[in-house]
């Protein structure tokens, strides 16, 4: 059975600054891979690669066994709607009411009557734990972060996707709400089998959503011939693996850095 994402041997540079190196993953259906390492190693990057929101420098990325390229930018454009995708800041509409942000893509995609759309945005706001009557009518302004995370999760949720992508879903959140939105990860994936891939460096989510976790290292940190993903295992080898550039990552500790600092 073929993966539902892989990428072959990607590599990504912006201008002459290299991010990804000969990148190699296949993601399969159902589970949730979780991507972690430091800011700037291409954690973001490989995401959006993985749903062609990015082409890669070097290297295909497949659906469903297929490359991505064999297909007619019609298709690519259809297929692209079984993602669904939560942005690190919501990115809701300002504009917009809560309502209409969740209804957008709906709206835009589908021919639905009236009755159908605000069944649908009714129903995905309550599976995310907000009070429709409350919130819909309001704007993103009015709600505080968590909320807009919550919006941001029903929108993707309202069109029914096959894989949802989570970019640092608890960022900027309080070590409660960062634990329901953890909790929403394991129900989404849980009631629709969604397959699930998630950017993060908060080690709580690592623990409680993760089937596998990667660790990505920056180009500037290894040799030419040595691979940049420094870790694919479940999270319990990752939060006990000797190796101290993965266990300093995880556990926050400066380690070499503080000598680092001290050199310079």
């Amino acid at each position: 059975m073929s993966a539902l994402i892989e990428l072959r041997n990607i590599s990504k540079q912006f201008g002459t600054q290299p991010i990804l190196r000969e990148i190699s993953l296949s993601i399969e259906t159902g589970k949730t891979l979780v991507l972690i390492g430091e800011s700037g190693c291409g954690k973001s990057v490989t995401m959006k690669l993985m749903m062609n929101l990015l082409q890669p420098t070097q290297g295909e990325v497949l659906w469903d066994g297929r490359p991505i390229k064999s297909r007619s930018e019609k298709q690519i454009v259809k297929e692209r709607l079984r993602f669904g995708y939560l942005f690190q800041g919501a990115a809701l509409f300002d504009s917009l009411t809560v309502f209409e942000n969740v209804a957008f893509g709906l709206r835009q995609n589908r021919r639905l009557h009236n009755r159908q759309v605000q069944q649908i945005v009714g129903d995905r706001l309550r599976d995310v734990g907000l009070d429709v009557s409350v919130v819909a009518n309001k704007k993103p302004a009015e709600l505080s972060g968590g909320m807009r995370k919550r919006v941001g999760l029903a929108r993707s949720l309202a069109m029914d996707p096959d894989v949802m992508l989570y970019d640092e879903p608890t960022t900027g959140l309080d070590p409660i709400m960062s634990d329901v939105i953890n909790e929403l990860i394991i129900r989404t994936r849980e009631r629709s089998n969604v397959t699930s891939i998630v950017v993060t460096h908060d080690m709580n989510t690592v623990r409680k959503v993760a089937d596998r976790v990667v660790m990505f290292y920056p180009l500037v940190r290894i040799g030419p011939d040595e691979p940049q993903i420094i870790f694919d295992g479940t999270p319990k080898e990752a939060f006990d693996i000797e190796d101290p550039r993965v266990s300093q990552f995880i556990r926050g500790e400066a380690g070499e850095r503080l000598q680092e600092l001290g050199a310079a």
